[in-house]
């Protein structure tokens, strides 16, 4: 399967082109390089037969239509987004212009190409999206994002991202575009760019830095492994039920406060301080503007059509995480001098 995965150079698009290369499938991976973008994600497959690099944006029409017309892939992955809801906080436009305008752009070169081709019924548009979309839930176990829940998004990226689900999904009615959609829980895992809570913690508990968290850190997110989430995406797009949406979760509920702790234990064991644990390092923050209480996936839809589930538990999966960024400083030293790492964002609310 040719695939064109938008966004490949970022964190959840490297690792998807990773998998696919390793999977045997042929890879044009297209990125405008932004700033959380690095082609180093992909360098350990750069070289291989089947993949591709084409620097575009996808705000660019006709780059896409070239892009389209010179690879003739078989599916799209849409994974290229602005995606820091605190950088949406202060600057709200970009997520417009790019989860908005770029993914309408995006469908209407897929749609133009795929009419070119005589609609072939094994084309495939998977839009890849959030758990933000639907909102906030309360403090119970029983209560999860399910594939039906109202979307509510609170943020401005939340919102761009329901704006895009809502375009993809009016494409397939309309039009007929063949589509898939997948809504994901909080992922994690290597290559992520240093502005997210993970890394975050990791590199400031290194640097010897306070460890910042949102408020009382009560608030919870269902964490998934990126190398899981891949896998999962790469099976929704060859197997997914056409206009069908998948929820991909972690099954790894956590607390902020929860998730911090653990990482601050796994460091302490492999690379522990002189004096103390890194959790001394633990500091409360002023909380987030519209900061969503819960989030939590139900995938039980997943589980029984397509028979995935992830791989590892959250423990498992940090402990992996730490030990990458521990053997791996070169990549993310050279990524501390980029616009707003390492800075509090989303404070001008």
């Amino acid at each position: 399967m040719k695939l064109l995965v938008t966004g490949g150079a970022g964190f959840i698009g490297s690792a998807v082109v990773r998998q696919a290369i390793r999977d045997g499938h042929q890879v044009v991976n297209l990125d405008a390089l932004t700033y959380a973008a690095c082609l180093d994600n992909v360098a350990s497959v750069a070289h291989a037969p089947g993949y591709a690099f084409e620097h575009a944006d996808i705000r660019d029409r006709a780059a896409l239509d070239r892009i389209f017309a010179a690879h003739h892939p078989d599916a799209v992955m849409h994974l290229a987004a602005e995606s820091h809801v605190d950088r949406s906080i202060d600057g709200p436009g970009d997520f417009v212009d790019t989860n908005i305008t770029g993914t309408y752009n995006l469908l209407e070169a897929a749609r133009s190409y795929w009419a070119k081709q005589g609609k072939p019924a094994t084309f495939r548009f998977h839009h890849i999206s959030t758990d933000e979309v639907f909102g906030s839930l309360p403090d119970d176990p029983a209560v999860k994002f399910t594939e039906t829940t109202p979307y509510d998004p609170r943020s401005p990226y939340s919102a761009s991202k329901a704006a895009s689900d809502h375009l993809v999904r009016a494409w397939h009615e309309t039009y007929g575009l063949q589509v898939v959609l997948t809504n994901c829980s909080n992922n994690y895992g290597p290559f992520h760019f240093p502005e997210k809570l993970v890394p975050v913690i990791i590199l400031n508990a290194l640097a010897g830095k306070s460890l910042p968290i949102y408020g009382n850190g009560a608030n919870i997110r269902d964490w998934l492994y990126v190398e899981d989430h891949a896998d999962a995406l790469l099976t929704v797009v060859q197997k997914g039920a056409i206009g069908r949406s998948y929820n991909i979760g972690g099954e790894n509920e956590r607390t902020n406060l929860d998730l911090v702790k653990t990482l601050c234990a796994i460091l302490d064991e492999k690379r522990p301080k002189a004096n103390g644990s890194y959790a001394d390092q633990i500091t409360f923050v002023a909380d987030r503007p519209g900061h969503d209480a819960r989030y939590a996936i139900d995938p039980s839809r997943i589980r029984a059509e397509l028979g995935w589930r992830p791989s590892v538990t959250v423990e498992e999966g940090l402990a992996r995480t730490v030990q990458w960024y521990l053997d791996n400083e070169a990549w993310w030293k050279a990524l501390q001098s980029r616009h707003g790492v390492g800075q509090r964002l989303g404070v001008k609310a």
